[in-house]
């Protein structure tokens, strides 16, 4: 990854002098524009029981997570990163966090057949320890041991998402 400098080098300084000599290959270029929370809930319904109720054990915690993207500007994109941590079962919820952490990013010289891809995988990785640490404080400030989310593979998640909407995965 690079981030183009105001020294009129790396990809900006092509561009400005007309381009890239024949031959030459512009590197790509992904520049995180702003990082921010969009939405945050976190319900604590059952407190202060919650809080000293030990008879079941730990609950068991359910997580979710969803990767969208919207073109943002000529070459930005807004990149969201939704988290849903549910501890409990239906009938008795000890928690529920909601967080939709987004990141508007700036994308360059990438060709179009691996545009997707590359917003739908590299992007969301460089959100996700934002996001998991926001998750971790949260819970944490609601009276709950912190849950540190393991490490995503969002090449994975990618491919799943592109399967079950029936399109082929591009490289």
């Amino acid at each position: 990854m690079t981030n183009d400098s105001t020294n009129g080098g790396g990809a900006a300084g092509a561009a400005a002098s007309g381009g890239a000599a024949a031959g030459q290959q512009v590197s790509p270029s992904i520049e995180v524009v702003a990082q921010y929370i969009k939405d945050l809930s976190f319900e604590n319904p059952r407190a202060p029981g919650s809080m000293t109720d030990q008879r079941s054990g730990q609950p068991p915690i359910n997580f979710n997570i969803q990767v969208n993207a919207n073109p943002a500007g000529d070459d930005q994109v807004e990149v969201e990163l939704r988290l849903e941590a549910r501890a409990g079962d239906d009938k008795n919820v000890i928690f529920a966090l909601e967080l939709v952490y987004c990141g508007l990013f700036r994308i360059r010289n990438i060709p179009q057949e691996h545009f997707q891809p590359f917003v739908m995988i590299e992007c969301p990785r460089l959100l996700f320890p934002f996001a998991r640490q926001i998750v971790a404080d949260t819970i944490g400030a609601g009276g709950f041991p912190p849950v540190m989310l393991g490490l995503i593979d969002f090449a994975s998640l990618y491919q799943q998402r592109i399967a079950q909407q029936g399109q082929p995965a591009q490289a």
